[in-house]
């Protein structure tokens, strides 16, 4: 078990937004629990600009600016919520666990609807690009 589930959603959510949450527990399934919090809140159009704003400011205020990806960040949370859509669960544990793609084969995932490396590409990294490959789920 991951040790961001110590911490509530509210907890995670409040941490995150704040910057005071270790940088340790903000684990790629850590990003994927605060997708899946905010869309439940919030919306998936909403989430979107939450999480782009909240993560800019925890990447900077952990100095590490320069992970930061737009096209990854929209595309996540997009991608989250696309199974959200598909699901039979009301909590993240189990949601993570319907969809163990989302854990286990996030990477590829995203680059199967792109014709470039997204993880890479710099215009990706400042603007929002949107998929240029068709979804093949």
């Amino acid at each position: 078990m991951q040790n961001h589930y110590l911490l509530s959603d509210d907890a995670f959510e409040t941490q995150f937004e704040d910057c005071s949450l270790n940088p340790k527990l903000f684990s790629h399934e850590a990003h994927i629990r605060l997708a899946w919090i905010h869309i439940k809140k919030y919306g998936v159009d909403r989430a979107i600009t939450n999480i782009n704003s909240q993560l800019l400011n925890f990447v900077v205020s952990v100095g590490a600016r320069d992970k930061y990806n737009k096209t990854v960040t929209v595309a996540a949370v997009k991608t989250v919520y696309h199974f959200m859509l598909k699901s039979n669960t009301d909590n993240f544990k189990s949601f993570i666990l319907e969809f163990p793609r989302l854990n286990k084969n996030f990477k590829a995932l995203l680059n199967g609807h792109y014709s470039m490396d997204l993880f890479n590409y710099e215009a990706a990294k400042k603007q929002y690009i949107e998929p240029d490959v068709l979804p093949y789920d």
